[in-house]
């Protein structure tokens, strides 16, 4: 999982989507992650989390 994480990180840093002002705060967290042995868990509840505000949104714009 920890090699999972290291590519979510590398993909952060090269991404175009991330506002540089969120990089810092992302790249932190994911860093903090890799060291949790629960991490993946986190992120996937947080994913599910963030997926339930956002789909409503989507559904709107006609995306889904």
């Amino acid at each position: 999982m920890k090699k999972n994480i290291v590519e979510v990180i590398e993909h952060v840093q090269k991404s175009t989507e991330v506002s540089e002002e969120n990089k810092p705060l992302i790249l932190e967290k994911l860093k903090e992650w890799k060291e949790e042995d629960d991490a993946i868990a986190e992120v996937s509840v947080r994913f599910e989390n963030w997926w339930m505000e956002m789909e409503p949104i989507f559904a709107e714009l006609g995306w889904i």
